[in-house]
């Protein structure tokens, strides 16, 4: 079969209502049909790129294209040539750029080691430009697994976050995200918080580090760490909670993926007596965690039942998964800890949130901004999008300087 001649029209100029009309219009007047269209605008300047069928008189339609071009202000290209664009090549992804700020060094490494990929950038769009800049790359012809490999290297060296993902069907389902609490949907930790009403926070918190880098086992460390809690009168909870700081963006990526179906799930090593409050302030689906023993007004220094360790997070998003019906690939697990490698592993995507060392080296990403909802980046959210779902919801955020 003979391949088919088109034309690919390029305009650039100043934007303003009435161009791409104006152009159509002309297109229109020679009957020829649209093949592929682009359009972009930065700092209020068009690109538009038409593709289309070359008539019987295609020097006719580029004079009048030219001329509706110079009426305009814009400038134009006009190349023959035949077919449409090349079909994509295999292993599709999508490559998420975090920067605070984004230079060009970083894109330009970036676009090296795609290239030294054997890939290629089909389309780059910007998803986000305070309080972070966010760009997504479309790139193909190679393996998801293959960048991520390479770009971890990219970014851990220009100290910027890459997320790389399989351009599929998932990104556009239902998704269930897994959140650890402390230090991730909250800032600090609640039994160091506690610890405070005992007098010993900074021997807790020593603990506490030495765990979360994984250097001490959870489970063990968690009843030392509880067992310095005895007689802490159990009001000592309700002025922690009172006093709980959402890491910020948590209110609106929760808010954010609730509108489109998204289950959620906290899964903490710390206690439920905090964690419970906190899924029905958020409107979160599930949540487990420890109880702490009361007896008597007073924290005892044990737990209830069984401690939820690495495994038992795990443990906890498989059932949650399952109850909801989503396989695991279209679960988000977001964590900091040691604790969290587990949780993370079991997970479609998992995302190491502000993390150790030794979590962010084993997890799929990382995102080390101090922005939750800069997740929603990664999952082909704009911040556009987000401002005016919030804005038809009566919800105001702030807007960044023009």
């Amino acid at each position: 079969m003979e391949t088919p001649e088109t034309l690919l029209i390029t305009l650039t100029g100043k934007d303003r209502p009435g161009v791409t009309s104006a152009i159509f219009a002309t297109l229109a007047r020679t009957g020829v049909e649209v093949v592929d269209l682009e359009q972009i605008v930065l700092r209020r300047r068009l690109i538009l790129g038409v593709l289309v069928t070359v008539p019987r008189d295609w020097e006719q339609l580029r004079d009048a294209v030219t001329s509706t071009a110079t009426e305009l202000g814009m400038s134009v290209e006009v190349e023959r040539g035949t077919g449409d664009n090349r079909a994509r090549a295999g292993g599709r992804a999508h490559v998420t750029v975090l920067g605070t700020p984004l230079r060009a060094t970083d894109m330009a490494g970036v676009a090296g080691r795609i290239a030294e990929c054997g890939a290629n950038i089909d389309r780059i769009e910007r998803m986000a430009r305070y309080p972070v800049t966010a760009i997504e790359l479309h790139v193909s012809g190679a393996s998801p697994e293959a960048l991520r490999t390479a770009l971890a290297t990219e970014a851990s060296e220009r100290g910027i976050d890459i997320a790389v993902q399989p351009a599929n069907l998932l990104r556009r389902g239902m998704r269930l995200i897994v959140m650890d609490v402390d230090s991730t949907l909250v800032q600090g930790e609640v039994i160091e918080m506690l610890a405070a009403h005992a007098g010993c926070e900074a021997e807790v918190a020593a603990v506490t580090e030495r765990a979360m880098r994984g250097e001490v086992d959870f489970e063990e460390s968690l009843r030392a760490r509880v067992a310095l809690l005895e007689g802490v009168p159990a009001s000592a909870l309700d002025s922690v909670y009172d006093n709980l700081q959402l890491a910020p963006g948590a209110r609106t990526m929760v808010r954010t993926l609730k509108r489109l179906g998204y289950r959620f799930a906290i899964v903490s090593g710390g206690f439920s007596q905090v964690t419970d409050r906190l899924a029905a302030d958020l409107g979160i689906h599930y949540a487990r965690a420890n109880e702490l023993e009361v007896v008597d007004g007073h924290l005892t220094g044990r737990v209830v039942g069984e401690v939820v360790d690495r495994a038992g997070k795990a443990r906890a998003l498989r059932e949650f998964a399952a109850d909801i019906g989503v396989p695991l690939d279209a679960v988000i697990a977001i964590g900091d800890g040691a604790n969290d490698l587990d949780m993370l592993n079991a997970a479609g995507l998992g995302i190491a949130y502000n993390a150790k060392p030794l979590v962010r080296d084993a997890a799929d990403t990382s995102v080390n901004v101090p922005y939750l909802d800069a997740i929603l980046y990664l999952l082909g959210i704009s911040r556009e999008e987000i401002e005016a779902a919030d804005a038809a919801a009566g919800i105001v955020t702030p807007a960044p300087p023009v």
